[in-house]
């Protein structure tokens, strides 16, 4: 099945809110905190008793160990089962100090035993320590199976090692040669049990001398002995290619210990370069014959003293060195410092013995198998997690019976796509199944940094195939750490993979935490939202920890629970996901620790929950924290439901046969009865409930006063307690009727109950309804039949806000947004009972308000009967429809005799006020015209013309994005008598590409490029108060806005020059006129706008000042136009158009 689920965030769930968890009776378990106890947690019942064991991983010395802890009775002692010195391997050289036993703990699913494992138990070869890790089962009993080491190593192949050494008179000093020696031995694997490393040494000069052979010492302190007691043989020449063939022939034969069947090494020690070369090809080839595999170690001191190119002796040193000579050789630059490099050496011999090849061997020498482990549920074999495998790229260790199967780098090489081989592959293991095939999944929580999931298969041939993988969403998240299969209705097919990322980090960078859900279809997982949990105000690692929940509150669904170990300042807190109908998950509880102990810390650190451990049916949960165990108890569910009886069955004002405070008034009597059902079938003792009634209330409000009363206390509410058992509990109250003008609607009585108390057993279902609210009607006055028939009529007038016809659009702006309507509804015929106007709108409205116009007394519409009333919507921006759309209809209780007027469908077009703002801003506001400068008509520069008049247009833009804004500036450029007034010198967008301007006026006579000359005329201006475009010639600058945002501002700086000799020639009356300020701002509304203006000249006679004021009365240089805006509804925006 493949569930659609609907998660609610852990963080709508109060603290105080409990479901089926108990915490009262909690059993905490102590244990040493520095020892890691609470690590990993197992419920382990036998046939003996029911147990907790408990991993302690840093325990003696971090060896680690495991506890066993008694569930029933009162003691909350456990006992360690002193495991770290049992779990071993024959003939292993082990070292379990930081071992880490008990640091995994896996149930088998099949059975009743348990798999721990020491993921850092090492094993000592020589001077080296691999790190393979080891496992090894508990019966039921809890009694130690034999231990076992998939990726144990053999320490050594048989290996024959002969050492070459230089003796001739340039060696000096002699001692580091020895103490080279004294270094190398201790790294190989060489004494009485370990004879499969044997050790030869020679010293050459002129000739050859044996130190000691192969087969002469098995001991490594009588070789030591012997190396520190070999002298300086001395020497003039360095016949080095003779020593080698030597050792070749003589010292790897069997007469001198040579082995057949052993690898053979070859350790050249020289300082200087032969003086038998010519011998180097033959010695080298029939060395490769024989399969040596030789390291050539340079000692460059003599060369460095007598200053010397050591060039030629490191190429002939290379020259012997196997390959890759990188591996193979090595220099120093004096012979005192060549036991530095014995431990290196020893370490490079140590890779290829027992191979017989100079590469690395080094695969799974550090693989950490049982990081991690899960048991198959189909297949009789268990999953290892191996980490430090392949350099931390990791892998999975597949172990059935005593045959384990190792899947090699390249398995998982592909889809890891490794770069610095840190995956980190079996963090995490599980299993999943459609019902036929089971698919492995495991995690790499560093693979790509941001983690990862693998799922795939694995052939007969035992080679895996990948089905399918996801990858984090965010780096260090460590994604895929966690790993938990759910399988919600117990079909054995998996359902969905819960994914943990327990270092999410939110955007408060606090480590919050996340849980991912997939659902899983033949392996293939689909993304199905994620959980939350905590609040994010602080770390949480929220997902450190999963667990599935065999139907926790027994609806048929299997649950699960997530830690949250740093969440409440490091105490921890744990949630309850409960799935409720295959469709939704949800939290049911969150559990702080600190409710339990105030002293509990990292609470949720490791999670079991898979059993029942008081055998009452329902699996309980033990939760790990730091330093201690915690235990809780599940407890059975009761649903109650509640059932009513009126007597009479109507409410009749004429009949009133009650007393109240001296007064007969109406009344009835109330059978309340209340009956539970419980899972399991046989809980402890009755349900303890607290019941409400509440007369005149529904499930979402109340009346401000209530139309009835209950006898016993003269209160609309009445609190009691009552135990609640499978057969029925009733109750009887009697009410009393107040007086009310709301004789139509029918009174209700709402039933609530609650818990009495929260820590009892068993609980209310948090997800079965505990309110139910039930009515009792009056008596109609529809004649005999009390059925009444009503024939309403439905009238509604839109506002038109001053527009005419019914199909001029309205036009809705930041600033006017209402949508109003005027509603009738009128009564022909028998009283309207519950009379209702319902309006249905479109997505572009939204409801604000209702004003009545008349107020009715009586709640029920009488014949001839008329309501008016006014309804008020607000435009949404949000969506941008060309219609806004309104249907009302009119209802009641009673049988409609004509439907026809009872519905009424308004569909209004819609337009938008953009909201385009201008703004203006100039560099002079005033400019004086001195009439006793001489006229210049020759034109060489700018500067000829007159001062330079700078000004910016600013056009911001409003709540929409506009696809095209169109802007026209007119320039005044001449008078009537054709005397130039402004000349344009460049126009400058601020805006980059999306606004751009043209226009025929840019310095169209190239002034400053050449000379140019112009004439003025005498003209009389005396009459002419402004020059604009009807008393001067205008030009046009026409800009276009492309693509524009919403609320974004767009630049255009126009630079002009003022003809001086225009102003010094005409005539011109001396009139003083108010400078507006520059800067000011106008908004740009819908429609023509007249007698608007942004910018031009007044001319003041000899004083000519600057105007820049928009919508001022005084119109200088243009008139402003916005055309009429056109919502283009299939690209979502605006199509404006405008001029200046």
């Amino acid at each position: 099945m493949e569930p659609s689920l609907f998660l609610l965030p852990a963080d709508k769930i109060s603290q105080s809110q409990s479901f089926n968890v108990g915490t009262a009776g909690a059993k905490i378990f102590l244990g040493p905190a520095s020892d890691e106890f609470g690590y990993t947690v197992q419920q382990a019942p036998n046939y003996q008793d029911k147990w907790l064991l408990v991993g302690a991983p840093w325990s003696d010395n971090r060896k680690g160990d495991v506890y066993k802890c008694p569930v029933q009775g009162s003691s909350n002692r456990c006992d360690k089962l002193n495991l770290q010195d049992s779990v071993t391997i024959p003939d292993v050289t082990g070292v379990n100090t930081n071992m880490s036993l008990g640091l995994t703990l896996a149930p088998n699913h099949t059975g009743h035993d348990f798999l721990m494992c020491g993921p850092l138990w090492g094993q000592q070869c020589g001077d080296q320590n691999f790190y393979p890790g080891i496992c090894s089962k508990l019966n039921p009993l809890f009694q130690l199976q034999p231990a076992f080491s998939p990726a144990i190593q053999k320490c050594t192949g048989l290996m024959d090692i002969v050492i070459v050494l230089d003796g001739s008179n340039s060696i000096y000093p002699w001692p580091p040669m020895t103490e080279f020696l004294l270094k190398l031995i201790p790294s190989l694997d060489i004494g009485p049990q370990s004879t499969q490393v044997t050790l030869a040494v020679i010293q050459y000069s002129d000739d050859q001398k044996v130190e000691f052979k192969l087969n002469r010492y098995t001991d490594r302190s009588q070789m030591l002995n012997a190396a520190s007691k070999i002298s300086q043989k001395y020497g003039t020449s360095t016949n080095t290619f003779a020593a080698i063939s030597f050792a070749s022939k003589q010292a790897f034969s069997a007469s001198n210990g040579g082995r057949p069947e052993a690898a053979k090494v070859m350790v050249v020690v020289t300082d200087g370069e032969s003086h038998d070369s010519y011998n180097r090809d033959s010695v080298i080839a029939e060395c490769d014959k024989q399969g040596i595999i030789r390291f050539g170690i340079a000692v460059l001191g003599y060369y460095t003293r007598n200053n010397i190119d050591t060039k030629n002796l490191i190429q002939e040193i290379k020259s012997i060195a196997s390959e890759p000579t990188e591996k193979h050789f090595f220099n120093v630059s004096e012979e005192a410092v060549l036991s530095t490099i014995a431990g290196t050496l020893g370490k490079r011999i140590f890779s290829i013995e027992g191979t017989g090849k100079g590469g690395d061997s080094f695969q799974m020498e550090m693989s950490q198998v049982g990081f991690s482990a899960y048991y198959s549920k189909q297949q009789d074999m268990m999953m290892l997690g191996a980490v430090g495998a392949y350099a931390w790229s990791g892998t999975v260790v597949h172990q059935k019976g005593s045959v384990a199967t190792i899947f090699p780098f390249s398995a998982f090489e592909g889809t890891l796509q490794e770069r610095n081989h840190s995956s980190l592959l079996g963090y995490a293991l599980t299993t999943l199944t459609d019902g036929s095939t089971e698919y492995f999944v495991a995690g790499a929580p560093r693979s790509n940094h941001s983690g990862q999931v693998i799922i795939y298969t694995v052939n007969p041939q035992k080679q895996p195939t990948i089905v399918d993988t996801e990858r984090g969403k965010q780096i260090g998240s460590y994604f895929g750490s966690v790993l938990c299969s759910l399988d919600v209705d117990d079909d054995k097919v998996t359902d969905l993979l819960l994914v943990g990322a327990p270092m999410y980090m939110n955007e408060l960078k606090k480590e919050q935490g996340r849980v991912y859900l997939f659902s899983v279809t033949k392996g293939i997982l689909s993304e199905q939202g994620f959980l939350n949990g905590p609040s994010g105000n602080e770390n949480a690692r929220f997902g450190i920890a999963i667990s599935v929940i065999p139907d926790l509150d027994l609806n048929g669904f299997s649950d699960v629970v997530v830690g949250a170990p740093l969440e409440d300042q490091g105490k921890g807190v744990i949630y309850i996901y409960n799935v409720l109908d295959l469709t939704v998950l949800t939290v049911s509880q969150r559990i702080p620790g600190s409710t339990l102990n105030p002293q509990l810390k990292f609470f949720g650190r490791s999670l079991d929950s898979n059993k029942d451990l008081n055998d009452d049916t329902i699996p309980d949960i033990s939760i790990g924290a730091y330093g201690s165990v915690v235990q809780l108890w599940s407890r059975g569910v009761a649903v109650v439901t509640a059932k009513t009886s009126f007597k009479p069955d109507k409410i009749s004002i004429l009949n009133k046969d009650c007393d109240s405070g001296g007064r007969k008034v109406s009344c009835f009597n109330v059978n309340i009865c209340f009956s539970a059902s419980f899972r399991p079938t046989n809980p402890v003792g009755p349900a303890d409930v607290t019941y409400t009634l509440t007369l005149d209330a529904d499930l979402k409000g109340s009346r401000v006063t209530s139309r009835g009363h209950f006898e016993v206390n003269n209160e609309r509410y009445l609190k009691e307690k009552i135990k609640v058992s499978s057969t029925s509990q009733c109750v009887d109250r009697r009410v009393h009727v107040q007086e009310t003008p709301d004789l139509v609607n029918s009174l209700s009585l709402k039933v609530e109950v609650e818990q009495e108390n929260p820590d009892v057993n068993p609980v209310l279902d948090s997800f079965s309804p505990k309110a139910f609210e039930f009515f009792i009607p009056f008596t109609k006055d529809c004649g005999s039949d009390e059925v009444c028939v009503n024939d309403l009529e439905l009238k509604v007038k839109a506002d038109r806000q001053g527009l005419p016809a019914v199909s001029s659009p309205v036009l809705f702006s930041a600033n006017n947004r209402e949508l109003k309507f005027k509603v009738a509804v009128k009564n022909k015929n028998e009283n309207a009972y519950n009379t209702q106007v319902s309006a249905t709108f479109s997505n572009n409205l939204y409801y604000s308000s209702a004003t009545a116009v008349i107020t009715c007394q009586v709640t029920v519409l009488k014949k001839d009967q008329e309501v008016n009333f006014q309804i008020t919507f607000d435009y949404s921006f949000d969506s941008q429809e060309n219609q806004a759309v309104v249907k009302f209809e009119a209802k009641s209780d009673g049988k409609e005799e004509n439907p026809a007027d009872n519905s009424v469908q308004i569909s209004i077009p819609v337009q938008f006020d953009t909201g385009v703002m201008l703004s203006t801003e100039s560099n002079i506001n005033f400019y004086v015209a001195d009439s006793t400068n001489q006229v210049v008509t020759t034109v060489k520069s700018l500067d000829d013309i007159g001062p330079e008049f700078t000004f910016t247009v600013k056009v911001s833009t409003g709540i929409f994005p506009l696809s095209l804004l169109f802007l026209t500036i007119s320039l005044p450029v001449k008078t009537k008598g054709e005397n130039p007034l402004l000349y344009l010198t460049s126009m400058e967008p601020q805006a980059g590409g999306s606004v751009s301007c043209s226009t025929s006026l840019k310095n169209p006579p190239h002034i400053g490029e050449q000379t140019q000359t112009v004439s003025f005329r005498e003209e009389n201006l005396k009459g002419t108060k402004t020059l604009d475009c009807t008393s001067a010639k205008c030009e046009k600058i026409e800009c276009i806005l492309k693509d524009t945002e919403e609320k974004s501002d767009y630049l255009i700086k126009v630079k002009t020059r003022i003809w001086n000799g225009t102003f010094i020639t005409v005539n011109l009356y001396l009139v003083v006129l108010p400078v507006s300020k520059p800067g000011e701002k106008a908004d740009v509304p819908v429609g023509v706008i007249v007698g608007s203006a942004i910018g031009g000249l007044v001319l003041l006679a000899l004083v000519v000042g600057l105007l820049y004021k928009v919508n001022s009365s005084l119109l200088l240089g243009g008139r402003f136009v916005m055309h009429q805006c056109h919502l283009q509804h299939s690209k979502a925006f605006l199509d404006c158009f405008f001029s200046l």
